[in-house]
């Protein structure tokens, strides 16, 4: 865990940070984001003492950092920036085992960790660890500047605008690298990026900085559908949230007021409500509202005149979703299965809401409607 504590930084009587308080958890990846000098790379470079701060602490798993040898600590913290900083009169190899060395490993395990480590950032040992980085390409030099930082084995990973100046292809390749890194390895990585896209594909949390301070720290879907002020809205972009849909939940768009029945109704019953609520099915729920089964209007027709009760005329082979699924999913459902009608549960598999496919259209219609308003206002 990473803790920083009110800390402050002044230069020259200027305000670089103003009271920062942030807590980055064990194995997260957080993207610090904001304007120009509004100091995220001054907050990232405090977590390994390249800048010492004005005043505050910083801890990391418990310890104030300040009173850690800082030679020590940066070797335990891989570090990643935009110029790659590979030594250019060694070879991937060295560059990579530099540290290594240092620390006086053995040279088997040396060499059995850098193959590891380049086949882990999709280059082939054989192909690239004798050659020189002005031998590479933008997109391989930063792939062997993130095979550096982890030659130590680091719990901390720390990467500053590592991408930046790559084409976005090749910036696109190298964020999938880093998402498959952190699933993998579970590293904690402390992310700083000026594109919102790439904070939004990368992170667990997004810190938003201005002027030194932090203005929201929170997990991308509620950053987009709760910003916290104008800045944070204008900064984030007006309905970028329907340019990621993985982040808008079944929650989120769920017809919340259910009509349901007990499964002790009678078929004339279940009519009944049927044709008082305007729905041509029902949801049969039971009394601590577990989800048992669908009764619609065609199967009560079959069934009137015996005045069956819906336990015995229900199906209950039926199509569910969570309510903390991703809309992708529901769109999924709808086009692979060819239904129109998804009851949504909690995790405790209570019926908590539905889906259906009329109100999937009203939703999504309404966001081009918006679009659309938007661009004559």
């Amino acid at each position: 865990m990473i803790e920083l504590k009110n800390i402050y930084k002044k230069v020259n009587n200027r305000i670089i940070l103003n009271n920062v308080n942030l807590t980055i958890n064990k194995g997260e990846l957080v993207t610090l984001i904001g304007p120009s000098g509004c100091g995220k790379t001054t907050t990232l470079k405090m977590i390994n003492r390249l800048i010492r701060q004005t005043s505050g602490e910083i801890l990391i798993n418990g310890n104030k950092i300040q009173n850690e040898d800082a030679i020590k600590l940066r070797r335990n913290i891989g570090y990643v920036i935009q110029q790659t900083g590979l030594f250019p009169h060694l070879t991937v190899e060295e560059n990579i085992s530099m540290i290594l060395k240092i620390e006086k490993v053995d040279q088997t395990k040396i060499d059995k960790k850098v193959e590891e480590l380049l086949n882990l950032v999709g280059m082939n040992p054989e192909d690239y660890k004798y050659k020189y980085p002005s031998q590479l390409s933008g997109g391989q030099q930063q792939r062997i500047g993130i095979a550096r930082a982890l030659a130590m084995d680091p719990e901390i990973i720390l990467m500053d605008e590592p991408f930046s100046a790559l084409d976005p292809l090749t910036r696109n390749q190298l964020q999938d690298e880093i998402f498959s890194i952190h699933q993998n390895l579970k590293k904690t990585i402390v992310f700083v990026t000026h594109d919102m896209d790439e904070a939004l594909k990368l992170a667990d949390k997004i810190c938003i900085m201005k002027d030194g301070k932090v203005i929201q720290y929170d997990t991308p879907d509620k950053i987009l559908k709760n910003p916290k002020d104008d800045f944070v809205k204008t900064f984030v972009g007006e309905n970028r949230i329907w340019n990621q849909p993985e982040l808008i939940k079944v929650k989120d768009i769920m017809i919340n007021n259910v009509i349901k029945s007990s499964p002790e109704r009678t078929s004339i019953q279940a009519l009944e409500i049927m044709k008082s609520n305007h729905v041509d099915r029902l949801i049969v729920a039971s009394k601590d509202n577990k989800l048992l089964g669908i009764v619609t209007l065609r199967e009560l027709k079959f069934s009137i005149n015996e005045n069956k009760k819906l336990k015995d005329i229900m199906k209950n082979n039926i199509t569910t979703i969570n309510e903390n699924d991703s809309i992708v999913n529901v769109l999924d459902i709808v086009e692979n299965q060819k239904i129109g009608f998804i009851p949504v549960i909690n995790n405790d598999s209570s019926l908590v809401g539905l889906i259906t496919k009329s109100s999937l259209l009203s939703v999504l219609s309404n966001q081009f409607i918006n679009k659309e308003v938007n661009l004559y206002e």
